[in-house]
Parts: structure tokens; C-alpha cells; sequence
């Protein structure tokens, strides 16, 4: 696997540790659509949130937050779409977008940022 498939899987994992430890249950990962990937797909107290997970090799997280581009959030926003057809869900279920950054400093314990709701539409 190459190092930064190899980043990213580990920053992945952290997260879904993460959302598992705060009371998320998992539906998928790594969901795949003609528009783009969805990191994860979790659900908690009936709504769901799909998180993008950015992770860097780096102190802090703002470098992997600044990794979200207009281009992305578009695609992130058609991949929803495509997910809650996909599962015949209803238009109407409460959902949101999340954004979880990872800085790893092979110095330091990872470091994580949950940003909740992260989209303004």
C-alpha cells in the first residue's frame, strides 16, 4: 500500500474508533459512488452523519482542515444524495456533513479535530 493510502487508512481507523467511543454506530466505510468516496457513514440518536477524514503527517490538524476544497464539498454533497437513494432512504432523513482531521506526529499521540456540521449549504 503506498504511504499516503497507508496515512489515510490509519487516520480512518482513528476516526472510527473515535465516533464508536462517542456513541456512533458505523454503517459503512469507504462507500464509493460516481461522484466520490464517502470516508464514513455513521448514525447516532437516529440522524446521520457522513464524515470526510483528512489526515497529515503533521502537529496539528489545521493543515489536513485546509485539504477540503469548494470542488470537494460539491462532490461530498452529490455522493450524499447518491448514498440516500442508494439505500432508498427518505430525502427528508436528518443528516449532516462532518469533517474529522487527524494530524499524526510520530512524536505526539494523534491528534484529532471533530468539526460538526462542518458545511454551510
Amino acid at each position: 500500500m503506498p504511504p499516503t493510502k497507508r496515512t489515510g487508512a490509519q487516520g480512518e481507523a482513528l476516526a472510527r474508533r473515535y465516533l464508536r467511543q462517542r456513541g456512533y454506530r458505523i454503517l459503512d466505510a469507504n462507500w464509493s459512488s460516481l461522484f466520490g468516496e464517502l470516508d464514513i457513514v455513521a448514525e447516532r440518536a437516529g440522524a446521520l452523519t457522513f464524515v470526510e477524514v483528512k489526515t497529515r503527517h503533521a502537529a496539528d490538524t489545521e493543515a489536513a482542515l485546509g485539504g477540503i476544497t469548494a470542488a470537494k464539498k460539491e462532490r461530498m454533497l452529490k455522493a450524499v444524495y447518491q448514498y440516500l437513494n442508494d439505500k432508498e432512504l427518505d430525502r427528508d432523513t436528518q443528516w449532516q456533513i462532518d469533517v474529522i482531521a487527524v494530524a499524526l506526529d510520530g512524536r505526539r499521540p494523534p491528534k484529532l479535530d471533530h468539526v460538526e456540521d462542518a458545511f454551510d449549504w
